[in-house]
Protein backbone atom coordinates (compact mmCIF):
# COMPACT_ATOMS: atom_id res chain seq x y z
CA UNK A 1 0.00 0.00 0.00
CA UNK A 2 1.54 3.49 -1.25
CA UNK A 3 1.49 6.19 1.62
CA UNK A 4 -0.45 8.20 -1.22
CA UNK A 5 -3.37 5.11 -0.32
CA UNK A 6 -2.45 5.45 3.31
CA UNK A 7 -2.94 9.66 3.38
CA UNK A 8 -5.91 9.46 1.33
CA UNK A 9 -9.73 9.20 2.51
CA UNK A 10 -10.97 6.84 -0.59
CA UNK A 11 -8.87 3.64 -0.55
CA UNK A 12 -9.10 2.60 -4.20
CA UNK A 13 -7.23 -0.54 -3.80
CA UNK A 14 -8.66 -2.70 -0.98
CA UNK A 15 -7.20 -6.45 -0.69
CA UNK A 16 -7.34 -7.20 2.75
CA UNK A 17 -7.56 -11.40 1.78
CA UNK A 18 -3.85 -10.40 -0.01
CA UNK A 19 -1.77 -11.47 2.72
CA UNK A 20 1.47 -9.17 1.73
CA UNK A 21 -1.04 -6.29 1.23
CA UNK A 22 -2.36 -6.75 4.45
CA UNK A 23 1.13 -7.03 6.50
CA UNK A 24 2.02 -3.78 4.09
CA UNK A 25 -0.12 -1.28 6.11
CA UNK A 26 -3.52 -2.59 5.29
CA UNK A 27 -3.78 -3.90 8.40
CA UNK A 28 -3.37 -0.56 10.23
CA UNK A 29 -5.46 0.52 7.89
CA UNK A 30 -8.25 -1.55 9.04
CA UNK A 31 -7.33 -1.02 12.38
CA UNK A 32 -7.83 2.60 12.38
CA UNK A 33 -11.24 2.59 11.05
CA UNK A 34 -12.17 -0.17 13.77
CA UNK A 35 -11.28 2.01 17.06
CA UNK A 36 -12.99 5.11 15.36
CA UNK A 37 -15.79 2.99 14.38
CA UNK A 38 -16.01 1.83 18.00
CA UNK A 39 -16.46 4.89 20.06
CA UNK A 40 -18.90 6.38 17.70
CA UNK A 41 -21.41 3.25 17.44
CA UNK A 42 -20.52 3.08 21.68
CA UNK A 43 -22.60 6.80 21.83
CA UNK A 44 -24.96 5.58 19.43
CA UNK A 45 -26.06 3.13 21.41
CA UNK A 46 -25.81 5.26 24.35
CA UNK A 47 -28.19 7.53 22.87
CA UNK A 48 -30.62 4.69 21.71
CA UNK A 49 -31.04 3.34 24.92
CA UNK A 50 -30.84 7.05 27.08
CA UNK A 51 -34.41 6.95 27.38
CA UNK A 52 -35.02 3.57 29.15
CA UNK A 53 -33.05 5.26 32.19
CA UNK A 54 -34.88 8.68 31.81
CA UNK A 55 -38.18 6.76 31.66
CA UNK A 56 -38.02 5.26 34.96
CA UNK A 57 -37.19 9.40 36.45
CA UNK A 58 -39.85 10.58 34.97
CA UNK A 59 -42.87 10.23 37.79
CA UNK A 60 -39.97 11.74 40.07
CA UNK A 61 -39.24 15.07 38.32
CA UNK A 62 -43.24 15.60 37.96
CA UNK A 63 -44.70 13.69 35.22
CA UNK A 64 -47.49 11.61 35.85
CA UNK A 65 -47.80 8.47 33.33
CA UNK A 66 -49.19 5.00 34.12
CA UNK A 67 -46.99 1.85 33.76
CA UNK A 68 -48.02 1.15 30.07
CA UNK A 69 -47.68 4.77 28.91
CA UNK A 70 -43.55 4.20 30.29
CA UNK A 71 -43.29 1.17 28.98
CA UNK A 72 -44.21 2.84 25.19
CA UNK A 73 -41.38 5.18 25.92
CA UNK A 74 -39.70 2.77 26.64
CA UNK A 75 -40.03 0.39 23.76
CA UNK A 76 -40.41 3.34 20.98
CA UNK A 77 -36.68 3.90 20.80
CA UNK A 78 -36.53 -0.01 19.42
CA UNK A 79 -39.29 0.70 17.12
CA UNK A 80 -37.58 4.03 15.13
CA UNK A 81 -34.12 2.32 15.40
CA UNK A 82 -35.20 -1.06 13.89
CA UNK A 83 -36.86 0.70 11.49
CA UNK A 84 -33.99 3.18 10.31
CA UNK A 85 -31.41 0.41 10.63
CA UNK A 86 -33.30 -0.95 7.39
CA UNK A 87 -32.64 1.92 5.76
CA UNK A 88 -29.02 2.52 7.00
CA UNK A 89 -27.79 -0.89 6.01
CA UNK A 90 -27.65 0.33 2.64
CA UNK A 91 -26.05 3.55 3.48
CA UNK A 92 -22.09 2.24 3.30
CA UNK A 93 -22.30 1.58 -0.37
CA UNK A 94 -23.99 4.41 -1.61
CA UNK A 95 -22.07 7.11 0.39
CA UNK A 96 -18.93 5.90 1.76
CA UNK A 97 -18.30 4.19 5.08
CA UNK A 98 -16.40 7.79 6.44
CA UNK A 99 -19.32 9.90 5.39
CA UNK A 100 -22.12 8.11 6.41
CA UNK A 101 -20.41 7.27 10.11
CA UNK A 102 -19.66 11.00 10.67
CA UNK A 103 -22.93 12.25 9.24
CA UNK A 104 -24.87 9.42 11.00
CA UNK A 105 -22.85 10.23 14.88
CA UNK A 106 -23.34 14.27 13.88
CA UNK A 107 -27.70 12.96 13.96
CA UNK A 108 -27.29 11.87 17.41
CA UNK A 109 -27.16 15.31 18.64
CA UNK A 110 -30.88 15.77 17.81
CA UNK A 111 -32.25 13.62 20.91
CA UNK A 112 -29.16 14.48 22.79
CA UNK A 113 -30.26 18.20 23.17
CA UNK A 114 -33.88 17.50 22.78
CA UNK A 115 -34.33 15.15 25.82
CA UNK A 116 -32.45 17.96 27.50
CA UNK A 117 -34.33 20.83 27.13
CA UNK A 118 -38.20 18.42 27.12
CA UNK A 119 -37.32 16.82 31.11
CA UNK A 120 -37.13 20.19 32.30
CA UNK A 121 -40.21 21.02 32.38
CA UNK A 122 -43.07 18.26 33.73
CA UNK A 123 -45.82 20.11 31.50
CA UNK A 124 -44.42 19.08 28.33
CA UNK A 125 -47.18 17.28 26.52
CA UNK A 126 -46.81 13.38 25.78
CA UNK A 127 -46.66 13.49 22.25
CA UNK A 128 -43.01 15.76 22.18
CA UNK A 129 -41.66 13.04 24.89
CA UNK A 130 -42.79 10.18 22.03
CA UNK A 131 -41.07 11.76 19.17
CA UNK A 132 -38.34 11.96 21.54
CA UNK A 133 -38.29 8.70 21.94
CA UNK A 134 -38.57 7.98 18.28
CA UNK A 135 -35.46 10.42 17.96
CA UNK A 136 -33.09 8.15 19.74
CA UNK A 137 -34.21 5.58 17.30
CA UNK A 138 -31.32 7.65 15.06
CA UNK A 139 -28.74 5.75 17.59
CA UNK A 140 -30.39 2.45 16.65
CA UNK A 141 -29.93 2.94 12.84
CA UNK A 142 -26.31 3.48 13.75
CA UNK A 143 -25.61 -0.15 14.35
CA UNK A 144 -26.50 -1.80 10.84
CA UNK A 145 -24.05 0.81 8.49
CA UNK A 146 -21.07 0.75 11.46
CA UNK A 147 -21.05 -3.55 11.13
CA UNK A 148 -21.84 -3.46 7.36
CA UNK A 149 -18.90 -1.05 7.20
CA UNK A 150 -16.31 -2.88 9.36
CA UNK A 151 -17.06 -5.98 7.66
CA UNK A 152 -15.25 -5.00 4.60
CA UNK A 153 -12.10 -4.25 6.04
CA UNK A 154 -11.09 -7.24 7.27
CA UNK A 155 -10.11 -10.64 6.17
CA UNK A 156 -12.25 -13.95 6.20
CA UNK A 157 -10.09 -15.24 8.94
CA UNK A 158 -10.94 -11.63 10.95
CA UNK A 159 -13.78 -11.00 10.62
CA UNK A 160 -15.49 -12.68 13.48
CA UNK A 161 -12.63 -11.17 15.83
CA UNK A 162 -13.41 -7.38 14.19
CA UNK A 163 -17.22 -7.46 13.99
CA UNK A 164 -17.12 -8.63 17.93
CA UNK A 165 -15.13 -5.84 19.01
CA UNK A 166 -16.94 -3.47 16.79
CA UNK A 167 -20.26 -4.22 18.34
CA UNK A 168 -19.60 -5.77 21.70
CA UNK A 169 -17.41 -2.85 22.84
CA UNK A 170 -20.20 -0.35 20.48
CA UNK A 171 -23.10 -2.19 22.94
CA UNK A 172 -20.88 -1.13 26.04
CA UNK A 173 -23.12 1.85 25.15
CA UNK A 174 -25.96 0.78 27.00
CA UNK A 175 -24.61 -0.23 29.67
CA UNK A 176 -22.70 2.86 30.18
CA UNK A 177 -25.86 5.06 29.98
CA UNK A 178 -27.53 2.97 32.65
CA UNK A 179 -24.50 3.33 34.92
CA UNK A 180 -23.80 7.17 33.92
CA UNK A 181 -27.11 8.63 33.96
CA UNK A 182 -27.94 7.72 37.37
CA UNK A 183 -24.46 9.80 38.22
CA UNK A 184 -25.09 12.83 36.33
CA UNK A 185 -28.37 13.66 36.90
CA UNK A 186 -27.47 14.21 40.55
CA UNK A 187 -25.33 17.09 40.55
CA UNK A 188 -25.68 20.35 37.86
CA UNK A 189 -22.21 19.77 35.82
CA UNK A 190 -22.93 21.36 33.50
CA UNK A 191 -24.09 25.28 35.31
CA UNK A 192 -26.34 27.63 33.96
CA UNK A 193 -26.00 26.35 31.05
CA UNK A 194 -27.62 22.84 32.03
CA UNK A 195 -30.93 24.01 33.83
CA UNK A 196 -32.35 24.64 37.00
CA UNK A 197 -32.81 21.17 38.83
CA UNK A 198 -35.81 19.14 39.68
CA UNK A 199 -36.96 19.08 43.40
CA UNK A 200 -38.39 15.94 43.98
CA UNK A 201 -40.83 14.71 46.90
CA UNK A 202 -38.33 13.70 49.52
CA UNK A 203 -36.06 17.23 48.86
CA UNK A 204 -33.31 15.99 46.71
CA UNK A 205 -32.55 17.57 43.72
CA UNK A 206 -32.34 16.11 40.20
CA UNK A 207 -30.92 17.25 37.23
CA UNK A 208 -32.88 14.98 34.60
CA UNK A 209 -31.55 17.07 31.50
CA UNK A 210 -28.35 15.78 32.29
CA UNK A 211 -29.01 12.30 30.87
CA UNK A 212 -29.67 13.90 27.43
CA UNK A 213 -26.71 17.11 27.46
CA UNK A 214 -23.65 14.62 28.92
CA UNK A 215 -23.41 13.17 25.39
CA UNK A 216 -23.12 16.48 23.68
CA UNK A 217 -19.75 17.28 23.64
CA UNK A 218 -18.61 13.33 22.86
CA UNK A 219 -21.03 12.78 19.96
CA UNK A 220 -19.62 16.01 18.38
CA UNK A 221 -15.70 14.84 18.84
CA UNK A 222 -16.56 11.75 17.63
CA UNK A 223 -17.91 12.99 14.92
CA UNK A 224 -15.23 15.07 13.62
CA UNK A 225 -12.88 12.57 13.69
CA UNK A 226 -15.24 9.68 11.37
CA UNK A 227 -15.15 12.54 9.18
CA UNK A 228 -11.25 13.26 9.06
CA UNK A 229 -9.73 9.91 10.58
CA UNK A 230 -11.79 7.43 8.75
CA UNK A 231 -11.90 5.99 5.18
CA UNK A 232 -13.60 4.87 2.54
CA UNK A 233 -13.54 1.67 0.21
CA UNK A 234 -13.72 2.17 -3.87
CA UNK A 235 -14.73 -1.36 -4.44
CA UNK A 236 -17.42 -1.49 -1.90
CA UNK A 237 -19.74 1.63 -4.06
CA UNK A 238 -23.08 0.22 -4.82
CA UNK A 239 -26.52 1.39 -5.27
CA UNK A 240 -29.06 0.60 -3.32
CA UNK A 241 -31.30 -1.66 -6.21
CA UNK A 242 -27.42 -3.55 -6.56
CA UNK A 243 -28.17 -4.31 -3.18
CA UNK A 244 -31.34 -5.97 -3.07
CA UNK A 245 -30.40 -9.12 -4.65
CA UNK A 246 -30.04 -10.56 -0.16
CA UNK A 247 -33.79 -10.61 -0.75
CA UNK A 248 -33.68 -13.41 -2.76
CA UNK A 249 -31.41 -15.38 -0.55
CA UNK A 250 -32.73 -17.92 1.83
CA UNK A 251 -30.02 -17.42 4.10
CA UNK A 252 -30.90 -14.21 4.38
CA UNK A 253 -34.08 -14.84 6.35
CA UNK A 254 -33.09 -17.83 8.36
CA UNK A 255 -30.43 -15.17 9.69
CA UNK A 256 -32.63 -12.83 10.59
CA UNK A 257 -34.52 -15.23 12.76
CA UNK A 258 -31.53 -16.28 14.39
CA UNK A 259 -30.11 -13.07 15.17
CA UNK A 260 -33.62 -11.92 16.28
CA UNK A 261 -33.57 -14.54 19.06
CA UNK A 262 -29.52 -13.02 20.13
CA UNK A 263 -29.62 -9.31 19.59
CA UNK A 264 -33.09 -9.15 19.76
CA UNK A 265 -33.12 -10.56 23.22
CA UNK A 266 -30.30 -8.25 24.22
CA UNK A 267 -31.37 -5.53 23.21
CA UNK A 268 -35.28 -5.97 24.42
CA UNK A 269 -33.56 -6.89 27.34
CA UNK A 270 -31.44 -3.93 27.91
CA UNK A 271 -34.18 -1.61 27.87
CA UNK A 272 -37.45 -3.27 29.31
CA UNK A 273 -35.25 -4.87 32.45
CA UNK A 274 -34.62 -1.32 34.40
CA UNK A 275 -38.77 -1.10 34.36
CA UNK A 276 -39.39 -5.09 34.64
CA UNK A 277 -37.45 -4.92 37.83
CA UNK A 278 -38.66 -1.81 39.35
CA UNK A 279 -42.26 -3.14 39.08
CA UNK A 280 -41.45 -6.68 39.60
CA UNK A 281 -39.52 -5.30 43.18
CA UNK A 282 -40.74 -1.87 44.31
CA UNK A 283 -38.48 -1.32 46.77
CA UNK A 284 -35.22 -2.09 45.00
CA UNK A 285 -33.54 0.84 42.54
CA UNK A 286 -33.23 -0.73 39.68
CA UNK A 287 -30.73 1.59 37.97
CA UNK A 288 -28.39 0.25 40.69
CA UNK A 289 -28.93 -3.21 38.82
CA UNK A 290 -29.62 -2.94 35.18
CA UNK A 291 -26.77 -1.71 33.88
CA UNK A 292 -24.81 -5.29 34.62
CA UNK A 293 -26.91 -6.91 32.30
CA UNK A 294 -26.11 -5.32 29.05
CA UNK A 295 -22.08 -4.77 30.84
CA UNK A 296 -22.50 -8.65 30.62
CA UNK A 297 -23.92 -8.89 27.40
CA UNK A 298 -21.04 -6.74 25.48
CA UNK A 299 -18.27 -8.25 27.16
CA UNK A 300 -19.63 -11.51 26.32
CA UNK A 301 -20.24 -10.75 23.02
CA UNK A 302 -16.28 -8.94 22.63
CA UNK A 303 -14.15 -12.01 24.28
CA UNK A 304 -15.91 -15.05 22.28
CA UNK A 305 -16.21 -13.63 18.58
CA UNK A 306 -12.68 -15.92 18.57
CA UNK A 307 -14.50 -18.66 19.95
CA UNK A 308 -16.95 -19.16 16.79
CA UNK A 309 -13.77 -18.15 14.43
CA UNK A 310 -12.00 -21.55 15.90
CA UNK A 311 -15.13 -23.82 16.19
CA UNK A 312 -17.61 -22.58 14.03
CA UNK A 313 -20.28 -20.19 14.80
CA UNK A 314 -23.23 -22.87 13.99
CA UNK A 315 -22.56 -24.60 17.23
CA UNK A 316 -21.88 -21.56 19.14
CA UNK A 317 -25.32 -19.93 18.37
CA UNK A 318 -26.61 -23.70 18.66
CA UNK A 319 -25.73 -23.82 22.29
CA UNK A 320 -26.51 -20.05 23.07
CA UNK A 321 -29.84 -20.91 22.09
CA UNK A 322 -30.52 -24.00 24.52
CA UNK A 323 -28.51 -21.88 27.51
CA UNK A 324 -31.75 -19.20 26.62
CA UNK A 325 -34.32 -21.69 26.16
CA UNK A 326 -33.05 -22.70 29.78
CA UNK A 327 -32.91 -19.67 31.39
CA UNK A 328 -36.36 -18.53 30.48
CA UNK A 329 -37.50 -21.26 32.55
CA UNK A 330 -35.58 -20.90 35.87
CA UNK A 331 -36.49 -17.06 35.19
CA UNK A 332 -40.43 -18.06 35.54
CA UNK A 333 -39.39 -20.09 38.75
CA UNK A 334 -37.77 -17.31 40.58
CA UNK A 335 -40.68 -14.78 39.80
CA UNK A 336 -43.11 -17.50 41.17
CA UNK A 337 -41.49 -16.53 44.57
CA UNK A 338 -42.41 -13.15 44.60
CA UNK A 339 -40.95 -10.16 46.25
CA UNK A 340 -38.42 -12.50 48.22
CA UNK A 341 -35.24 -11.43 48.68
CA UNK A 342 -34.04 -15.24 47.26
CA UNK A 343 -36.29 -14.25 44.16
CA UNK A 344 -35.30 -11.25 43.36
CA UNK A 345 -31.28 -12.25 43.58
CA UNK A 346 -32.58 -15.63 41.25
CA UNK A 347 -34.23 -13.33 38.77
CA UNK A 348 -31.22 -11.13 38.89
CA UNK A 349 -28.42 -13.23 38.74
CA UNK A 350 -30.53 -15.51 35.87
CA UNK A 351 -31.08 -12.35 33.93
CA UNK A 352 -27.27 -11.80 33.87
CA UNK A 353 -27.15 -15.55 32.57
CA UNK A 354 -29.17 -14.50 29.61
CA UNK A 355 -27.42 -11.41 28.97
CA UNK A 356 -24.32 -13.44 28.67
CA UNK A 357 -25.92 -16.10 25.94
CA UNK A 358 -26.98 -13.40 23.85
CA UNK A 359 -23.67 -11.69 23.92
CA UNK A 360 -21.90 -14.97 22.86
CA UNK A 361 -25.05 -15.61 20.15
CA UNK A 362 -24.25 -11.66 18.84
CA UNK A 363 -21.12 -12.52 18.11
CA UNK A 364 -21.59 -15.95 16.64
CA UNK A 365 -24.38 -15.06 14.47
CA UNK A 366 -22.85 -12.59 12.67
CA UNK A 367 -19.15 -14.58 12.39
CA UNK A 368 -21.76 -17.08 10.25
CA UNK A 369 -22.80 -14.54 7.59
CA UNK A 370 -20.06 -13.93 5.93
CA UNK A 371 -19.19 -17.82 5.76
CA UNK A 372 -22.46 -18.58 4.86
CA UNK A 373 -22.46 -16.87 2.26
CA UNK A 374 -19.14 -17.71 0.46
CA UNK A 375 -20.13 -21.41 0.76
CA UNK A 376 -23.28 -20.32 -0.67
CA UNK A 377 -22.03 -18.49 -3.82
CA UNK A 378 -19.21 -20.92 -3.77
CA UNK A 379 -21.89 -23.87 -4.33
CA UNK A 380 -23.89 -21.77 -6.53
CA UNK A 381 -21.20 -21.34 -9.13
CA UNK A 382 -20.24 -24.98 -8.88
CA UNK A 383 -23.81 -26.02 -10.19
CA UNK A 384 -23.89 -24.12 -13.04
CA UNK A 385 -22.04 -25.20 -16.37
CA UNK A 386 -19.14 -23.36 -17.97
CA UNK A 387 -16.22 -22.15 -16.09
CA UNK A 388 -16.59 -20.02 -12.43
CA UNK A 389 -15.86 -16.68 -12.19
CA UNK A 390 -12.22 -16.05 -10.85
CA UNK A 391 -12.05 -16.60 -7.08
CA UNK A 392 -11.75 -13.07 -6.35
CA UNK A 393 -14.93 -11.69 -7.94
CA UNK A 394 -16.91 -14.79 -5.70
CA UNK A 395 -15.27 -13.46 -2.71
CA UNK A 396 -15.99 -9.97 -3.56
CA UNK A 397 -19.62 -10.62 -4.42
CA UNK A 398 -19.96 -12.73 -1.25
CA UNK A 399 -18.46 -9.98 0.89
CA UNK A 400 -21.00 -7.43 -0.50
CA UNK A 401 -24.12 -9.36 -0.38
CA UNK A 402 -22.85 -10.84 3.25
CA UNK A 403 -22.45 -6.96 4.54
CA UNK A 404 -25.90 -6.14 3.32
CA UNK A 405 -27.29 -8.92 5.16
CA UNK A 406 -25.61 -8.02 7.90
CA UNK A 407 -27.01 -4.62 8.15
CA UNK A 408 -30.99 -5.92 7.39
CA UNK A 409 -30.19 -8.86 9.99
CA UNK A 410 -29.40 -6.14 12.82
CA UNK A 411 -32.42 -4.28 11.48
CA UNK A 412 -35.08 -6.76 11.98
CA UNK A 413 -33.09 -7.86 15.24
CA UNK A 414 -33.46 -4.93 16.59
CA UNK A 415 -36.93 -4.68 16.87
CA UNK A 416 -36.39 -7.03 19.84
CA UNK A 417 -36.02 -3.45 21.68
CA UNK A 418 -39.86 -2.46 21.12
CA UNK A 419 -41.45 -5.90 21.37
CA UNK A 420 -39.78 -6.99 24.16
CA UNK A 421 -40.70 -4.04 26.09
CA UNK A 422 -43.90 -3.79 25.04
CA UNK A 423 -44.77 -7.39 25.57
CA UNK A 424 -43.85 -6.97 29.45
CA UNK A 425 -45.98 -3.69 29.61
CA UNK A 426 -49.00 -6.63 27.52
CA UNK A 427 -48.84 -8.88 30.00
CA UNK A 428 -48.66 -6.83 33.05
CA UNK A 429 -51.69 -4.98 31.86
CA UNK A 430 -53.99 -8.28 30.54
CA UNK A 431 -52.62 -10.71 33.84
CA UNK A 432 -50.72 -9.05 36.48
CA UNK A 433 -47.18 -10.08 35.64
CA UNK A 434 -44.66 -10.56 32.91
CA UNK A 435 -44.87 -14.39 32.95
CA UNK A 436 -47.02 -15.03 29.80
CA UNK A 437 -44.43 -12.63 27.51
CA UNK A 438 -41.49 -15.05 28.80
CA UNK A 439 -43.54 -18.07 27.57
CA UNK A 440 -43.68 -17.03 23.86
CA UNK A 441 -39.93 -16.16 24.79
CA UNK A 442 -39.34 -19.59 25.66
CA UNK A 443 -41.25 -20.64 22.74
CA UNK A 444 -39.39 -18.54 19.78
CA UNK A 445 -35.97 -19.92 21.24
CA UNK A 446 -37.28 -23.63 20.86
CA UNK A 447 -37.87 -22.35 17.01
CA UNK A 448 -34.79 -21.06 16.80
CA UNK A 449 -32.46 -24.43 18.29
CA UNK A 450 -34.78 -26.68 15.77
CA UNK A 451 -33.80 -24.36 12.66
CA UNK A 452 -30.13 -23.66 13.87
CA UNK A 453 -30.18 -27.61 14.17
CA UNK A 454 -31.25 -28.47 10.39
CA UNK A 455 -29.48 -25.57 8.81
CA UNK A 456 -26.23 -25.27 10.29
CA UNK A 457 -25.28 -27.68 13.04
CA UNK A 458 -26.77 -30.65 12.64
CA UNK A 459 -25.22 -33.70 10.95
CA UNK A 460 -27.25 -33.23 7.77
CA UNK A 461 -27.02 -29.34 7.70
CA UNK A 462 -26.25 -28.50 4.03
CA UNK A 463 -24.16 -25.05 5.43
CA UNK A 464 -22.33 -26.58 8.58
CA UNK A 465 -20.42 -23.51 9.73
Amino acid sequence: MTNQTMASHVLGDWRPEDEAFWSNGGQAVARRNLWISIPALFLAFAVWMVWSAVVVNLPKVGFRYGPDELFWLAALPGLSGATLRIFYSFMVPVFGGRRWTAISTALLLLPAVGIGLAVQDPSTPYFVLLLLALSCGLGGGNFASSMANISHFFPRREKGHALAMNAGLGNLGVSAVQLAVPLVITAGVFGALGGEAQTLPDGSRMWLQNAGFVWVPFVAVSAVTAWFGMNDIASVKASVADQTVIFKRRHTWIMCLLYTGTFGSFIGYSAGLPLLMGYQYPDVNPLHYAFLGPLVGSLARSASGGLSDRIGGGRVTLWVFVTLAAGVCVLLYFLSLGQSQLGFWGFFITFLLLFAATGVGNASTFQMIPVIFRLDRERYYDSREGPPPPADAIRLEAGREAAAVIGFTSAIAAYGAFFIPKSYGSAIALSGGPQAALIGFLLFYVVCIVVTWMEYAGPRAETRC
